[in-house]
């Protein structure tokens, strides 16, 4: 019995010490809990609406921050700015509406991929940041002027981002005096209704289901195809030619319109049942930097040339005009995501190569690996780039070895110093607006210094002539200079053509209207093919025919004047004109395929007459 009695005492020992620590432990918790509440019940009833005004400073700050925050992809603090450059327009933040908004996906200038999105930790600490230099701001302008004295310690902020709140807690002393009253509060919490928890995760689904399905890029190549010449083939005996500038404008156009189309359009092709119950608008503007490149193209001229016409080719009996274009696009949307009364926006680059979306990331973002070479720049080298008098020109600076191009800087006062990888006949490039592209070879092999001479580009008129009158109806003008370089205008479309000195072979083909039929033709074609059998098996053939039909084709614009003329233009041609006058000759008009492919022979024969005016 004794021994059950002293087990007894035992546990009972034990119950009331877990009744104490349960205690204890409650009263810290509710002290923590309260303490805010009992600072505010220890301050003095007249010092109070000071104490009120303060609280009120800390949550509009608090507000303030979040908005900033929602606006600029996450970032209170931007991260350090990156520009772009001719090759890739995008710099690491979208100029909205005045407002600089950090990409979360973009490529950089020198073609790298770029991710830079803030997590809720990094957030949380720029807003405490915000919240303790902003407090300092606070106004008591009318309390001082009642005689308060207000004092405001250096302090630190804590902030917590919830699904619907922002919790604050600002540690820092707060003195408030008034005559003999005064109170000395340290700590101070807010909490503020707020939705940005959970438009920031909304956000990261949205990108995440970009990333791996390129739905914007995707969206962007039926763009491509539907208001761009890609690939097709239509029945004529004259070119088809484009103005890549119109192409890119009705280009920038479509994808505006298709973009803010996105869940907005009741349309199962909009509808891309995006992984958030949240709204979502996707806007892009024709004003913000992009870029877009054709492959093949004369300048701002898209050509393809007829097949038939060619000498030879009469047995087709027919004209068909095939074109394939390859396209680079990059582009940015912006991507907002809306709560009941809040938005959270952020910025992507959307990027298509070759007509095909780029590779979507895996995981984070990996820059691409920089060329071997330009990673190796060790050997100072002095560039100087002028015109064709000397003066000094402001170019982009950089060096191509191999296939690889580098990029070193720009000029100043026409003088780059920098360091370059060595190479032995590589080319240095200079470019600048208003002249050719310069290209000198030079050999990096120790330091030295070599300059690169730009040809000045001046825009003319250009007035066609056809057997000594004017001549307004279609034509292409084409000037191919020695060293590659090209000039085409469609005319009369186009009436101005940009120019530098040189030597050039000029070509003028002009079309008239035509009411040559080519009528409906059938062709027997024969072939060896392999026997079937025994014989098959020792390699005999046997032939078999079939025939061909060639549909009709009316020619309503057939090749009816111009020629070509070898010209070197001054630049002193150039600096003293207003208009290049070219003068041709005229050829039958054809009233059988035959007759059209003559013209092409008597064409080369056909000498231009060509006066500055």
């Amino acid at each position: 019995m004794i021994f059950r009695g002293m087990i007894s005492g035992k546990k009972g020992q034990l119950t009331v010490f877990i009744i104490i620590a349960i205690i204890l432990v409650a009263g810290v918790a509710l002290f923590f809990l309260i303490r805010q509440n009992i600072f505010v019940s220890q301050i003095p009833s007249s010092l109070e609406p000071v104490y009120t005004t303060f609280l009120s400073c800390l949550e509009e700050d608090v507000l303030a921050g979040i908005d900033i925050l929602e606006s600029r992809a996450g970032y209170i603090e931007l991260p350090a700015f990156e520009p772009g450059s001719d090759f890739m327009p995008f710099s690491s933040q979208l100029d909205f509406l005045g407002n600089p908004v950090p990409y979360w996906y973009y490529v950089s200038g020198n073609n790298l991929e770029r991710e830079q999105i803030p997590g809720k930790n990094e957030m949380e600490k720029q807003l405490g940041n915000f919240v303790e230099e902003k407090i300092r701001n606070c106004v008591f302008d009318s309390y001082h002027e009642e005689g308060f004295e207000i004092f405001l310690d250096e302090g630190n902020a804590n902030a917590r981002i919830l699904n619907t709140r922002v919790d604050v807690s600002l540690n820092s002393d707060l003195t408030i005096k008034k005559g003999e009253e005064s109170v000395v509060v340290s700590s101070h919490d807010v909490s503020v209704d707020s939705e940005i928890g959970e438009l920031y995760d909304s956000a990261r689904d949205i990108y995440d289901y970009e990333q791996e399905n390129l739905f914007l890029e995707n969206l962007g190549i039926d763009t491509l195809r539907i208001y761009a010449p890609v690939d097709g083939v239509e029945l004529t005996c004259s070119p088809l030619t484009w103005n890549a500038n119109e192409i890119f404008n009705n280009l920038s156009a479509a994808i505006e319109d298709n973009t803010l189309a996105i869940n907005m359009v009741d349309n199962k092709y909009f509808d891309l049942d995006l992984p958030t119950e949240h709204e979502i608008r996707f806007l892009n503007s024709r004003n913000w930097s992009r870029s877009f490149e054709i492959n093949p193209s004369k300048e701002e001229i898209l050509i393809s040339t007829p097949v038939g016409t060619q000498p030879g080719l009469g047995i087709l009996g027919f004209c068909y005009v095939p074109y394939h274009f390859v396209y680079d696009a990059k582009y940015p949307v912006l991507v907002q995501i809306s709560g009941r009364n809040e938005v959270f926006q952020f910025p992507l680059a959307v990027v298509i190569q070759g007509n095909k979306p780029r590779k979507a990331l895996e995981t984070d973002a990996v820059a691409i690996e920089i060329p071997e070479l330009c990673g190796q720049k060790n050997t100072m080298t002095e560039i100087r780039v002028f015109d064709s008098n000397f003066g000094n020109i402001e170019a982009d600076v950089s060096y191509e070895c191999s296939g690889t191009i580098c990029q070193i800087g720009k000029t100043k006062n026409g003088i780059i110093k920098e360091n370059f990888p060595q190479c032995v006949n590589g080319n240095v490039i200079a470019r600048t607006e208003g002249y050719e592209e310069g290209k000198q070879q030079y050999s990096v092999l120790q330091q030295g210094a070599v300059d690169v001479f730009l040809e000045k580009i001046y825009e003319k008129n250009v007035q066609l002539k056809l057997d000594g009158t004017n001549y307004d109806g279609q034509a292409t003008v084409s000037f191919v200079k020695d060293d590659g370089n090209s000039r085409v205008i469609a005319y009369p479309e186009q009436k101005k053509i940009k120019l530098s000195e040189g030597q050039y072979e000029v070509q003028i083909h002009m079309y008239r209207n035509s009411n040559l039929n080519i009528g409906t033709k059938t062709s027997n074609y024969c072939v060896d093919v392999p026997q079937t059998g025994i014989g098959g098996f020792f390699g005999f053939t046997k032939e078999n025919c079939y025939n061909i039909e060639f549909p009709s084709q009316i020619v309503s614009n057939a090749l009816a004047g111009g020629g070509t003329q070898n010209y070197y233009i001054l630049e002193s041609e150039l600096q003293n004109s207003n208009t290049i006058e070219i003068s041709g000759e005229s050829l039958p008009i054809p009233n059988s395929i035959d007759q059209l492919q003559e013209n092409y022979l008597l064409f080369d024969d056909k000498k231009l007459a060509i006066t500055f005016r």
